[in-house]
């Protein structure tokens, strides 16, 4: 096992989940930098809250955030889209949302002054709305702000809100981060506040299902399992190294589908560090495969802390091995690498110059230790300067935003205040009002109702009597009248020319030894006879028997007509076909654009009916459109005067029409010529009312 007061100079016993991709914003124990924590908000198909769902432009936002690796510009320019429809909608909740993402964007990007304005912008207008998402979203970023300023306590206490918040919303994989986060800040001074948070962490997770998650709340549980690695027993160990062992395997099984590759690379260093701490001798093979993996991520992310992390424990275990030219080649690798970025890391450049100089130690190279110690101390002194500026920077935005909390808080309470004594005074007024009202009704009827009471009696007994013989009679009448138009349907629905000509049809196929199309046109002749005798018997019927009629009595007509039409059925898509409309109202249109239209047409001219069907949401209507390419209107009216025959089912129709009208003012029908550009024909639009 390496040296403990050297080896804690590169990382912590666990490397801590407080970072994105290139934030170098974590490492718990003894590190670097000074912890603080990144939230990472993935919210892709998260499970909706029983009272509050995610927009569609907060889905917007969250997509643009995806991108923060990828494509910093897109992912910038996506969130600033979604915060401008969110203002042209007016919207204050989606507002919220947004600027609680571009803060966390520019927490990414360290930009603090970013951070900070955005941060402030979603915790001020959260004040506004009482949405618990809005609510919820504008306490996360406000934490975020306050952790990454190392304002622990500040940032325990919105993170506990947001988290208390989301969790009412079921928002799963925002719980299981949070949580992982608070356990992060309770440590290590709370170590039971740090496993209850951790096993929270772990139960949102596996809620939500997703590895981001998942992967998440795993680390923060396994930064609780090694606070006290080194008082552990053997088997202690053997239990960690095996959390963390499926850890890293469901990792690399889900690697496509986890943002943020800095947390793969953390289960990497995190199990090698066990294995660092492990029983002797070490599982060197285990350790360097690990570690291998790691300063992959490292440098195909550019996630420096990993970077460092992975090359300081290389170089650290070789070093304690004694092939000093195998560390020494790793730190001037890592130094190597640095250089080549477009920023300089002067922490990181500091540790590995530093690392340098006690490798020349060992091996009593003076000249390289002096060399070595000149750009640890330059290195060091760049370090420091920009640590005390960022000590600075701060403590200014600390006070800063501590300020315009305080104020917002009072402008609250103010504004509070200030409701409450209107409210109180609104209420006074209307008490007053309302005795003085009810004291003078309650004077005035009193003096009215008994000179009044037995008239009124008498008057209502009169009424309710007069009442009851109208009720009985209304009653008596409509039975009648529904009972006779239900015979006259019954009557009208099967033409005895439709049925003559159908069994002619039949007979003559039989004769024929056409025994296959017989059964077949006897089979829909029976089919349609049940359907018309079942329905005409029931008050509604669904739109799919309806349809299934017009089908077969169609087919039917089709046959007698030696095929001489088409017809085509068809349902918008907000149709839907279970709602019950009154029986056979469609047939008797059929039955004239096909007697009246088609029949007559020259034989040249191939007939088609088409049935449309839409639905009047707002009405509660099924509109019902048949259109015909028959001889029209006025042709058929001419051959009428040659035949005096009178559609029966059709005035039936229009007598049932005119009686729904009573419930539904609507309900009726209209036939008119097509258009000229659509050449002959008849057109029927008719209204049915939808009984459902």
């Amino acid at each position: 096992m390496f040296g403990q007061s050297i080896y804690n100079l590169y990382f912590p016993p666990v490397i801590s989940v407080y970072m994105h991709v290139n934030s170098t914003l974590f490492i718990l124990k003894n590190s670097f930098q000074k912890p603080f924590f990144f939230l990472l908000l993935l919210i892709f198909f998260t499970a909706f809250a029983k009272a509050q769902q995610a927009s569609s432009i907060e889905k917007l936002v969250v997509y643009g955030y995806s991108k923060r690796f990828s494509d910093s510009a897109v992912c910038k320019k996506m969130q600033l889209q979604a915060l401008e429809l969110a203002k042209k909608k007016n919207n204050i909740d989606d507002q919220v949302i947004c600027y609680a993402y571009l803060a966390l964007t520019q927490r990414k990007l360290l930009h603090l002054k970013g951070f900070t304005r955005y941060a402030d912008s979603a915790f001020s207008l959260s004040s506004k709305t009482n949405n618990i998402r809005a609510k919820a979203y504008a306490s996360l970023a406000m934490g975020s702000l306050k952790s990454y300023i190392d304002d622990k306590s500040h940032a325990i206490d919105y993170l506990l809100t947001s988290y208390k918040l989301f969790a009412k919303v079921q928002a799963h994989d925002q719980c299981a981060k949070i949580a992982s986060d608070i356990s992060y800040l309770f440590s290590p001074g709370s170590p039971d506040k740090v496993e209850k948070y951790a096993r929270e962490a772990l139960f949102h997770a596996s809620k939500a299902g997703d590895p981001e998650s998942i992967l998440y709340a795993r680390l923060a549980f396994g930064g609780h399992l090694t606070d006290n690695l080194e008082t552990w027993s053997q088997d202690e160990w053997r239990n960690a190294v095996l959390f963390f062992d499926e850890t890293v395997a469901l990792t690399e099984r889900n690697s496509s589908n986890i943002i943020s590759k800095s947390n793969i690379g953390i289960a990497y260093i995190n199990l090698a560090d066990l294995y660092s701490k492990g029983p002797k001798p070490i599982d060197e093979k285990s350790l360097l495969k690990n570690l291998e993996k790691a300063t992959v991520i490292a440098q195909k992310y550019d996630v420096r802390i990993i970077y460092r992390s992975a090359i300081g424990l290389q170089g650290f275990y070789y070093t304690e091995k004694g092939d000093y030219a195998k560390a020494e080649g790793l730190f001037n690798e890592g130094i190597k690498y640095q250089k080549k970025l477009p920023y300089t890391d002067n922490y990181l450049l500091a540790t590995f110059y530093n690392s340098l100089k006690n490798v020349a130690a060992k091996r009593k190279d003076f000249e390289a230790y002096h060399r070595y110690d000149t750009a640890f101390v330059k290195y060091n002194q760049l370090k420091y300067n920009e640590s005390t500026q960022s000590l600075l920077q701060n403590a200014d935005v600390r006070y800063e935003s501590t300020k315009k909390i305080e104020r917002i808080k009072q402008l609250e309470l103010e504004n509070e205040l200030v409701q409450k004594n209107k409210l109180l005074g609104y209420g006074i007024a209307g008490v007053l009002l309302i005795g003085l009202v009810f004291m003078f009704r309650s004077y005035h009827y009193r003096q009215r109702y008994y000179q009044n009471r037995e008239d009124f009696l008498k008057q209502e007994q009169a009424n309710s009597e007069l009442k009851m013989q109208l009720m009985e009679k209304e009653t008596i009448e409509n039975l009648a009248a529904r009972l006779s138009m239900e015979r006259r349907l019954l009557r009208s629905q099967m033409d005895p020319h439709f049925i003559f000509n159908a069994l002619g049809n039949i007979q003559s196929m039989i004769l024929q030894k056409e025994t296959v199309p017989a059964v077949s046109y006897l089979n829909k002749f029976a089919k349609l006879t049940r359907q018309v005798l079942e329905q005409s018997r029931k008050e509604t019927i669904s739109l799919d028997e309806e349809i299934n009629t017009l089908k077969n009595y169609i087919e039917l007509q089709q046959l007698r007509l030696n095929n001489g039409f088409e017809y085509v059925i068809e349902c918008d898509e907000t149709v839907e076909t279970d709602v019950l409309i009154p029986p056979l109202l469609i047939q008797p249109f059929i039955e004239n654009a096909v007697e009246h239209g088609l029949k007559p047409q020259v034989k040249e001219i191939k007939g088609l009916i088409e049935i449309y069907f839409t639905q009047d949401f707002e009405e509660r209507n099924l509109v019902c459109t048949i259109k015909d390419n028959g001889i029209g209107l006025a042709a058929s009216r001419k051959l009428k005067l040659k035949d005096n025959h009178e559609s029966l089912s059709t005035k039936i129709t229009n007598e049932r029409l005119n009686k729904m009208q009573q419930d539904n003012p609507n309900a009726g029908f209209e036939v008119r010529e097509r258009d000229a550009h659509e050449g002959p024909g008849c057109i029927v639009i008719l209204n049915i009312p939808i009984l459902q």
